[in-house]
């Protein structure tokens, strides 16, 4: 006999269970609600109750379907909902993945709440990624059910439920309130101190302990001369004299003083990659001067013209990339990336550009960069250092690249520099500032003053070799020394 057929066959509540046992079909289930009781019964018995039971607004809970087939029970467990509106029908919606290297992902905000209809298209949420804070779409329509994480939940892994949505048809009760806590009063604490009784609040006491300072050194002004903790903040004031008091662990050792800075997804993911990044790739580094007088001069003529017709400036910046994407061209093997068996060497080239910002480090991408004039470069990477510092950027805006330019010269002023390689790319450039120096003429009372500006090239030693780096970095040079072939 199974475990089924003994409960029913033994259970007092089934008063209808030995019947039900010569069935050929049975099932067995319970209501909920205040007056709720198991049942059995013949599968049409319990399609009849259901429907009467749902008339009464009654949720129903389908346990367990019992079928005899050639004398031997069997049970199939199933569960079922009614349409009454605390237990809609739903879909569970997981985090989904929204570049190729996320694994996790944090809950920026809600623009949703719990009961709100929503419609294909519409932005449910913003999450925030390994690469930026990207905005998450309804894709079909319905109700909110459920929002399992709240604003600010982090590191929810990609495919973990964190909503519910509801068909159309379905409606959505409001949301329970929460019940509002009730306030505490503060009890006061007795502090036995010699003969006498210091009464203090237990915040006053902690603070004093925390600050080294005894209770019968301060004088309470509370009810029966109790020590609040404003008399403790007080009594530090006006004993400070100008010197910062020092905090003190367990030990009675000073402890510094310091605040922990919670860490975004993006910095994080960020950190991780850089580490691995220095950990797997064999980086090495080759510099070079370049003297930009020339790039300066074609520069000034170019924004001229812009302004003339309304167009963006166009900064060093955009000359870099352009020489950088250039010189990808002349040297395609720089333009690849290692894919443990086998190098895969790239046909398009696609320029990530650094962007410092309140967020964190963005290299959102300007594709096809070889193929594009200095006008649209400038335009384009205007709009996407907008953009990520808006925090408002995509997917598309910053995957796919193929090599990285980081410029730290022009608004820090930094000389030169060595830049981490961002993994699969084989290649980063690293820009310094232009400084003024001599260079010697042919005479010895004969020189002239240049601007020269250095750039560090780090390379994947596993892709790139010294000799092809060398010729890269030559390739570049030749396009900022001699600007107007840029051009042609």
């Amino acid at each position: 006999m199974s475990s089924a057929s003994r409960i029913i066959r033994h259970s007092r509540k089934f008063c209808n269970g030995q019947s039900v046992l010569s069935s050929e079909a049975s099932v067995l289930g319970r209501y909920f609600s205040t007056n709720g009781s198991p049942f059995a019964g013949k599968g049409n018995e319990v399609l009849d109750e259901r429907v009467h039971h749902n008339h009464q607004s009654k949720p129903f809970i389908l346990v367990a379907e019992i079928c005899l087939q050639c004398f031997n029970l069997q049970t199939t467990l199933r569960r079922g909902f009614s349409s009454s509106s605390d237990l809609p029908p739903h879909q569970e919606i997981g985090m989904p993945s929204l570049s190729p290297t996320m694994t996790e992902g944090n809950i920026a905000r809600w623009l949703k709440k719990e009961g709100d209809k929503v419609s294909p298209g519409e932005v449910l949420c913003e999450v925030e990624t390994d690469k930026a804070t990207v905005e998450m779409e309804c894709m079909e329509e319905g109700y909110i059910a459920k929002i399992i994480h709240g604003d600010g939940a982090k590191d929810i892994k990609v495919g973990e439920h964190h909503l519910s949505q509801s068909s159309p048809k379905q409606e959505v009760p409001e949301p329970a309130k929460a019940p509002e806590p009730k306030p505490t009063v503060s009890k006061t604490e007795e502090v036995p101190h010699g003969d006498d009784r210091i009464f203090s609040s237990p915040l006053a006491r902690k603070l004093a302990e925390e600050n080294n300072v005894p209770l019968s050194n301060i004088k309470g002004t509370g009810p029966d001369g109790r020590i609040l903790k404003a008399d403790v903040e007080d009594y530090l004031a006006s004993s400070a004299k100008g010197v910062p008091t020092q905090k003190k662990d367990k030990t009675g050792v000073p402890v510094s003083d310091y605040s922990d800075i919670p860490i975004s997804q993006i910095r994080k993911i960020t950190a991780s990659r850089l580490l691995l990044s220095k950990q797997t790739i064999p980086h090495y580094y080759l510099t070079v001067d370049t003297q930009v007088d020339k790039l300066m001069k074609l520069r000034s003529e170019l924004n001229t013209m812009q302004e003339s017709s309304g167009g963006k400036r166009i900064s060093v910046n955009d000359l870099v990339i352009k020489a950088v994407a250039l010189a990808l061209r002349k040297v395609p093997q720089c333009n690849s990336s290692w894919m443990n068996d086998f190098i895969r060497q790239h046909h398009n080239i696609n320029v990530n550009v650094a962007v410092q910002t309140d967020h964190g480090l963005f290299v959102p991408v300007v594709r096809d960069a070889d193929k594009k004039g200095l006008s649209t470069i400038a335009e384009e990477v205007k709009h996407l250092a907008q953009k990520a510092k808006d925090n408002s950027l995509k997917p598309e805006d910053y995957e796919g690249g193929t090599f990285t330019v980081s410029n730290l010269g022009g608004p820090f002023g930094i000389k030169q520099f060595c830049a981490i390689i961002n993994p699969p790319q084989s290649g980063i450039l690293a820009v310094g500032s232009a400084e003024k120096r001599v260079i010697p003429g042919a005479g010895p009372d004969q020189y002239e003053f240049g601007s020269f500006m250095s750039v560090t090239l780090s390379c994947d030693h596993r892709v790139i070799d010294g000799a092809i780096g060398a010729e890269w970095l030559k390739a570049f040079k030749g396009y900022i020394e001699n600007p107007h072939s840029m051009l042609l």
